[in-house]
């Protein structure tokens, strides 16, 4: 895939994400130029201020995860990604258990884990839990992507598009994250896996070279 290609699925998937939130933000301001009753504006200026946060969480998770400020190879503090990871799922269903010790690392991989979860969080369709966590050791990063519900689905285009060659049909705004995540690992020496998918469980791996990732790949 072209990389202006890729860049338009990656601005459909953000535009998809976001135009809840912005949306219920345009259409509460417009109610509130008309709309006088003291308890239907506390109402109407508590969704704003809800949309406003979530948006706002939104943002900051994508810019992380979708972004490329500062290069591949620059170094992040985990505790930004953790807090950019929960600020997205605050209000969802989904409970995070992180489980990273490394202080930092380098932006790539920040990128890969955040995609991973992404993917995972989202085949939890009604809810549950996702647990977060990634060793580095011996000159190698293994990230362990787990989540676990009711119900679990993971599309076999989401599937394909991580770990295979997919079709154009299976490259669209949705499966987007799974691309970037498989794009990611296979710039940086490693690859995605697919360990075990249930209808109540899925756990998701993927390994790097740090000497690959260090230098910027």
């Amino acid at each position: 895939m072209k990389n202006m290609d890729f860049a338009a699925l990656l601005c459909s998937r953000l535009c998809h994400d976001l135009v809840s939130p912005v949306g219920a933000i345009n259409n509460g301001l417009e109610i509130l130029q008309e709309e006088h009753d003291a308890s239907m504006r506390e109402a109407v200026i508590d969704l704003i201020e809800k949309s406003t946060r979530q948006t706002s969480n939104k943002l900051q998770f994508f810019r992380l995860a979708f972004g490329a400020a500062g290069g591949f190879s620059a170094q992040l503090d985990m505790r930004e990604a953790e807090r950019a990871l929960r600020a997205f799922l605050d209000g969802s269903r989904v409970a995070l258990e992180w489980q990273v010790d490394v202080p930092n690392a380098p932006k790539g991989l920040v990128k890969l884990l955040l995609n991973l979860a992404l993917v995972v969080s989202e085949s939890l369709i009604r809810g549950g839990a996702l647990t977060v966590s990634m060793k580095m050791m011996d000159g190698k990063a293994a990230i362990n992507i787990e989540g676990s519900g009711d119900r679990v689905i993971l599309s076999p285009a989401v599937q394909a598009v991580m770990t295979g060659a997919p079709t154009d049909e299976e490259l669209e705004p949705r499966t987007a994250p799974a691309y970037l995540a498989a794009s990611v690992a296979r710039d940086h020496g490693g690859r995605v896996s697919i360990e075990a998918v249930t209808e109540t469980s899925v756990r998701v791996t993927a390994s790097l070279e740090m000497a690959e990732m260090q230098t910027g790949g």
